[in-house]
């Protein structure tokens, strides 16, 4: 591994290079090339992919619209194909094509040495500076004996957290309706998180179906009191918008 090539890589296509000549700067410069494998693929779909001649097999890539695959130690050479197949097929988001592209060639066999690590990140497409900001998506699964497994968990999550966020902007700007059906999107991809259930509850509450709200609330309550003690104190800043006396329908539960 050649770890500069990720640093260096993106200084010479800020300074102009399409990805072909920073490839060939790259490699120009390291003695080690015929054992590397190095793709890059800039902001207006350029590609370019090396595969050295000294990469253990199975190793190969392939380049198409918008994207590069590429694979070494694999343990058959049918893994790259299948992962350009599955990403070309996939829909969705950039990081569950990213996710779909890998789960294909762990299917196909995957690394010879087995299974231990998976990363994904994802940025938007015009950077602000701000890292909070432009990181879309930034997980990654140091060590795990099935962390494609994991990685599957873990965006989920993610992807359910961004629709709690979406209901809480909601909320700011006062549109309950919209908050409810963030919520609810939440809670459905993460249906044992009671935090995801608690806010979709309240946001029930809020939009006058206080008697299904009640319902959720109260097996809430069941499994964790504390949920019950915060609710009351969501009246001040506004995020429970119902009557006293229906606080106390709650509070009964």
């Amino acid at each position: 591994v050649n770890p500069s090539f990720g640093p260096r890589g993106l200084n010479l296509l800020e300074n102009g290079l399409i990805p072909k000549m920073a490839v060939k700067s790259l490699l120009e410069l390291d003695e080690g090339r015929e054992v590397r494998q190095l793709a890059i693929l800039d902001v207006h779909g350029n590609v370019e992919a090396f595969t050295g001649s000294n990469c253990i097999k199975e190793a190969g890539h392939i380049v198409g619209n918008n994207f590069s695959v590429q694979a070494n130690l694999m343990e058959k050479n049918t893994v790259w194909p299948a992962m350009e197949k599955a990403f070309k097929n996939a829909k969705g988001s950039l990081a569950e094509r990213m996710l779909i592209a890998m789960e294909a060639a762990q299917n196909e066999g995957g690394d010879i040495r087995g299974k231990q690590s998976a990363a994904i990140l994802v940025v938007k497409a015009k950077s602000t500076g701000n890292s909070w900001e432009d990181n879309v998506v930034d997980l990654r699964v140091e060590d795990h004996k099935n962390p494609l497994q994991e990685m599957r968990r873990l965006l989920t999550i993610h992807t359910a957290y961004d629709f709690m966020n979406k209901g809480d902007l909601a909320v700011e700007t006062g549109n309950n309706v919209l908050a409810k059906q963030h919520y609810m999107n939440a809670q459905k991809l993460n249906p044992n998180n009671l935090e995801m259930k608690y806010w979709y509850a309240i946001a029930l509450a809020n939009n006058g179906e206080l008697n299904e709200a009640k319902a959720i609330l109260k097996a809430i309550f069941k499994k964790n009191s504390k949920w019950k003690t915060l609710t009351p104190r969501l009246m001040k800043p506004k995020l429970l918008m119902i009557s006293e006396k229906e606080l106390q329908e709650i509070l009964k539960l």
